[in-house]
């Protein structure tokens, strides 16, 4: 084992005695894996190399470590969060979910609106941004080694790298990592054209570089000899940035007049311009090169002066010169470089964590009180689900499968009859969380349910899903009872045996604009039954079925039976219809006519032969109050019972039976039968019981 530390051991000097007990601790881990051939050193130890570089903090150094994939062959596996902590143990997660995750695919680069969706995705699922550092060092690392592995897989990785990885690390302004990544990935989509840029610029890299620093230099003795306190230093532009200023401007190398750049930060506005003045009188400047963006600030915010000057060599040097509050709004505010260049708009939270990490990379010993900086999510808004097919779909946070069927097809939602989350079927009620793979079970032919739009039930979480079902609902309630309303009228009228129908004089008796209005509002049971009786003088209803003759027809009931009141019915305990519940009833020989909710598995599932058998039915204007079995999960037991029978008191609701089950974890489930009037009063009192806390789930039980 020691073979295996002392050799790595040398990458991680200058620690402190806690933390390099630690890294002896971590690499006696790496060192227990079986010795592979493929690897000269471990690559978590590599990776944790590439960070050192940067000065990045310990705890994200050592999860880097841990964070090695071999880790996985170890038995049993080591305890993490034991050894190492909370913030480790969650850090080495959230790296090793990155590393597996297999997402991307080339066809994304045509569309730019996945890849997004993806980049979010990869900062959303990380309680701890620390952890898309660690992914970023991997990559780099990736690519370092992409010359041993076959072309195919050297262009994938390589696309994947600008598309996705790159744009990240551009975004939390990691520019080290941004510029490694695109050249290196350029490099190999590319070959041709790196070569020949990197072959026409008249220095190598280390001569720009040394270019810049005497430029500096000169610059920094003249403006202290002026009494100018600035900060003045500057980097040479990289290949890939080069090639991108190529291709929009359609120019050759040698027209490009912005390959090497300083930047001078001065402490007040009128220094900027003094500045420029010095710089001018200094060196030759190229006049059409110069933009002012002090005094013409871009449309996003930017302010910052721009010019072009050649050195005594002959050296294009672009300076921009500006205040340290014009560099720190376009370096952290709303025209930070990843806003302007990519098009984002940022946020304050997303401001904090890049600020946050670019201090990370320039204070080697970083407290404590900055690590606990990261630990959040940068989108913590959304969700991003994934398809079976791998497709991304972006989702608002708190959304259920229903809200994903929706997401992908209108159609998809209506015929929406379960689903599958990673293989195993969950309610359509349950919260999506990132990473999920979601399968939506489907029938051929269905429609969206009442309930789904109910607030307080949780179906439906997203604006755009719950207006398609209202939309639904509309269109097919009209539709719907104005071929119900024919189908009355046509009877009736045949039963009197009436040929032809005064439309005229109907719809100037029911006060109704037009015939589809009158027909409507006779399906809609707003023209009763006995109302169109009374106008077409229908007679005595004595040939009318037993089980549906009124019982006296001067008062109202509680459910109307094809139109006719006081009707003698019982309401069927399966689906316990309750007052707003879609109904139907079913004519039995022996119990007369039963009444289901209209999706009772009992009325969807009937026979054929059956069918005939079902009425239509409604609710009458007489109150009753419907016994109605709720259940509710919760994670403590403690005064539940107490809790929600004084919500039940208040709202004057009785309670007919209760029964509550606990758990060794203190969890219950309370199972409830209440007497409610209708789906209104239901959905008040489930939102109320839904707000007490400790309180997973409330729902009407089916």
């Amino acid at each position: 084992m020691q073979k295996n530390i002392d050799p790595n051991k040398h990458l991680f000097s200058n620690l402190s005695a806690a933390d390099d007990e630690q890294i002896d601790r971590a690499l006696a881990i790496i060192a227990s894996i079986p010795d592979d051939p493929h690897y000269y050193r471990p690559k978590g130890i590599e990776v944790a190399a590439i960070l050192r570089d940067y000065n990045v903090d310990f705890k994200t150094i050592l999860a880097a470590i841990l964070s090695d994939p071999r880790l996985s062959q170890l038995k049993p596996q080591p305890d993490i969060k034991a050894q190492f902590g909370d913030t480790i143990d969650a850090l080495v997660k959230d790296v090793n979910w990155l590393n597996t995750l297999t997402v991307y695919s080339p066809e994304m680069t045509k569309k730019p609106n996945e890849a997004e969706t993806l980049r979010r995705m990869l900062l959303s699922m990380t309680q701890d941004v620390r952890a898309v550092l660690i992914k970023l060092a991997y990559r780099i690392h990736r690519l370092r080694n992409l010359p041993k592995e076959s072309y195919e897989m050297r262009h994938f990785i390589s696309r994947e790298t600008l598309d996705i990885y790159a744009p990240i690390a551009n975004r939390l302004g990691v520019h080290q990592f941004k510029w490694e990544l695109e050249d290196m990935a350029f490099r190999y989509l590319e070959p041709q054209a790196y070569r020949q840029i990197a072959k026409s610029l008249a220095n190598n890299r280390e001569q720009r570089e040394n270019c810049i620093s005497s430029f500096t230099e000169l610059l920094q003795k003249h403006l202290t000899e002026e009494n100018i306190s600035c900060s003045c230093y500057g980097r040479p532009k990289h290949i890939y940035s080069i090639w991108k200023k190529m291709q929009k401007k359609q120019l050759n190398i040698d027209q490009l007049y912005d390959l090497l750049a300083v930047r001078v930060i001065v402490d007040n506005l009128t220094n900027c311009y003094t500045v420029l003045g010095i710089v001018h009188g200094l060196w030759q400047y190229i006049p059409k090169e110069f933009d002012d963006y002090i005094a013409n600030p871009k449309e996003n915010g930017y302010q910052s002066l721009h010019t072009v000057i050649l050195d005594a060599q002959g050296n294009r040097i672009e300076v921009q010169i500006r205040t340290q509050e014009m560099h720190d709004y376009a370096e952290l505010g709303v025209a930070a470089h990843w806003s302007y260049k990519e098009g984002g708009k940022p946020t304050t939270e997303m401001e904090k964590r890049v600020a946050s990490l670019r201090k990370l990379l320039k204070e080697k010993h970083s407290d404590e009180a900055l690590s606990d900086d990261f630990r959040s999510e940068l989108f913590n808004d959304r969700v991003y689900i994934l398809t079976p097919a791998g497709k991304l779909i972006d989702l608002v946070k708190g959304s259920t499968p229903l809200d994903f069927a929706y997401a992908i097809h209108t159609e998809i939602g209506h015929r929406c009859r379960g689903a599958k989350i990673n293989g195993r079927i969950v309610p359509l009620t349950y919260t999506l969380k990132s990473g999920e793979q979601v399968e939506i079970l489907t029938a051929k032919e269905g429609a969206p349910n009442h309930n789904w739009i109910d607030p307080n039930l949780g179906y439906l979480k997203s604006t755009r899903a719950i207006s398609r079902v209202k939309s639904w609902f509309r269109n097919q309630q009209q539709t719907e009872n104005i071929a119900r309303g024919k189908t009355i009228l046509d009877k009736e009228s045949k039963r009197l045996g009436l040929k032809m129908l005064n439309m005229v004089d109907m719809l100037s008796y029911f006060k109704q604009p037009n015939t589809d209005a009158l027909l409507e509002a006779i399906g809609r049971s707003d023209i009763n039954s006995r109302q169109l009786a009374g106008y077409l003088k229908i007679p005595e209803l004595e040939d009318l079925p037993v089980t549906i003759r009124p019982k006296k027809l001067s008062e109202k009931s509680v459910i109307s039976v094809a139109g006719i009141d006081n009707v003698e019915t019982s309401f069927a305990h399966c689906c316990s219809p309750v007052l707003g519940d879609e109904i139907i009833g079913y004519i039995s020989h022996h119990k007369g006519i039963t009444i289901h909710r209209t999706d009772c598995k009992n009325v969807t599932q009937l026979s054929i032969e059956k069918q005939p058998q079902l009425i239509s039915a409604a609710w009458g204007a007489k109150k009753a109050s419907h016994a109605v079995p709720i259940v509710i999960h919760a994670f403590n037991a403690q005064n539940l019972l107490n809790n929600v029978s004084q919500i039940l008191a208040q709202a004057k609701i009785h309670i007919v039976n209760a029964g509550l089950d606990t758990h060794p974890d203190f969890s219950a489930v309370l199972n409830m039968t209440i007497q409610i009037e209708n789906t209104s009063q239901l959905s008040q009192v489930l939102g109320k019981i839904n707000c007490l806390p400790n309180i997973m789930e409330v729902k009407r039980k089916t």
